[in-house]
């Protein structure tokens, strides 16, 4: 027994590593260490370290704050209002864009501007729009593919992300987001009648809990001229024309026909134009009023529209300027007459 546990003994000596010497253990980490070195450098980023400037929570809140309530300050009144923030309403702000001396609103029920044209049909990602409204992507400089008659973007939130982005960067035009449309504001005089004087806003969470909460009353912007894009019929779609006929200022509002995109699109963008006095409608609105034929996937003839709209809410301002000169010629030629 005594030979076997000796035997064993010495074998597990043999096995067992030998002690290194500090020496040794010095070599292998200075061996080892640009290895580690070389790999943390390898795998480093640009961000590795990356600090924010210390801030406190109040300045957040308080930059936010002070800017809404400018805005909605500086808004309480503005040149042209446009009442949804869809491909009609976007296009028309675009062409407003252009001219910086007019000062534009826009609200949108939806937190995301765009309505429904960031997918392009059934859910499927390209944008189909018909010539000649080619060339408002031309504009823009919106890559597509030709088809012949019509083009193709390749994801309509490319077009939508374009458009909207040169919208908001514009100077003249503040969008309220998660903002609703809840009514019009609507005078009368004895030259035009009623007319529209502006949009009736609310937050949209508070439009969508009037039932479910006491009053919460609402806000206005007033306008020279509404351009109201609010769609096809829906939860808050078709809203400025539907009023309208509540109001008995138009007779009727039966709703879009059937689909057929060649009468539709002429039709929409032809019968775009001030519906009363104060009032533009374009896009899908037209065709709820009118019973236009509806398009479906193709969105040339909201493009149209809305840069029509555009347009036609600037000959309005002109005309209610030439109006308001002649009124004031007017009076001041009676009070030398009276002197």
């Amino acid at each position: 027994m005594a030979s076997v546990i000796a035997a064993s003994s010495f074998a597990g000596q043999a096995v067992r590593a030998a002690p290194r010497s500090a020496a040794a253990r010095s070599a292998r980490r200075t061996a080892v260490a640009p290895r580690a070195m070389l790999e943390t450098q390898r795998m480093a980023t640009s961000f590795d370290g990356f600090k924010f400037e210390p801030i406190r929570e109040s300045q957040i809140s308080r930059a936010m704050t002070a800017r809404y309530m400018t805005d909605m300050h500086e808004h309480a009144e503005v040149d042209i209002v446009i009442v949804g923030a869809g491909s009609a309403g976007l296009a028309a702000a675009y062409e407003l864009s252009k001219h910086p001396d007019v000062k534009v609103a826009i609200i949108e029920q939806g937190v995301a501007p765009g309505g429904g044209s960031w997918l392009g049909g059934q859910l499927f990602s390209a944008m189909c729009i018909r010539k000649p409204a080619h060339k408002f992507l031309d504009e823009l400089q919106v890559p597509y593919e030709d088809e012949g008659s019509f083009v193709v973007v390749r994801h309509a939130a490319l077009m939508t992300s374009t458009l909207l982005s040169k919208v908001l960067a514009a100077p003249n035009i503040k969008l309220f987001n998660a903002t609703a449309a809840e009514d019009l504001v609507v005078k009368q005089d004895e030259k035009q009648g009623k007319y529209v004087a502006g949009a009736v806003t609310n937050w949209t969470l508070v439009s969508l809990n009037h039932d479910t909460q006491m009053c919460m009353d609402p806000n206005v912007i007033e306008s020279k001229v509404m351009i109201s894009s609010c769609g096809h019929d829906g939860p808050m779609g078709a809203a400025g024309v539907k009023r309208l006929m509540r109001l008995g200022m138009v007779e009727k509002v039966p709703g879009m026909g059937a689909l057929d995109m060649n009468t539709a699109e002429d039709s929409v963008v032809d019968r775009t134009r001030e519906v009363v006095p104060g009032m533009v409608i374009c896009g899908m609105e037209v065709a709820e009023l009118d019973g236009c034929p509806r398009m479906g996937p193709t969105f040339g003839a909201m493009y149209m529209s809305g840069l029509k709209a555009a347009q036609v809410a600037l000959n309005s301002l002109r005309r209610q300027q030439e109006e308001e000169a002649a009124a004031e010629a007017g009076q001041e030629g009676k009070e030398m007459v009276a002197a």
